[in-house]
């Protein structure tokens, strides 16, 4: 089993900025991919930023650009810099870690952009 318990989420004003961590515990040597998703209200949960553990990285068109997903391996935590924050970037974000046989979640991390 694999847990994953985000924090950093928050309140920012447009053009802000905010780092999102996820710390990862368990078997996690079966882990060979994690990322960032949100979901805001009324939309399907999408794929902000995934990094795969030979440290290739894909991001959302939305985010290219503004986001950047890193990894401290010695730490086991996985980190979501946000910059240049919008009001369309209010979501739960959650961190997401998959091996071959299963995907996991973590319980989600509210990031409001407002004035």
């Amino acid at each position: 089993q694999v847990q994953l318990v985000e924090s950093g989420g928050g309140l920012v004003q447009p053009g802000g900025s905010l780092r999102l961590s996820c710390a990862a515990s368990g078997i996690i040597s079966r882990i060979y991919v994690m990322g960032w998703y949100r979901q805001a209200p009324g939309n399907q949960r999408e794929l902000v930023a995934g990094m795969q553990y030979g440290g290739m990285t894909n991001y959302a068109d939305s985010v290219k650009g503004r986001f950047t997903i890193s990894r401290d391996g010695a730490r086991n935590m996985v980190y979501l810099q946000m910059n240049n924050l919008k009001p369309e970037d209010t979501a739960v974000y959650y961190c997401n870690a998959k091996s071959s046989l299963k995907e996991y979640w973590g319980q989600g991390t509210q990031v409001t952009v407002s004035s």
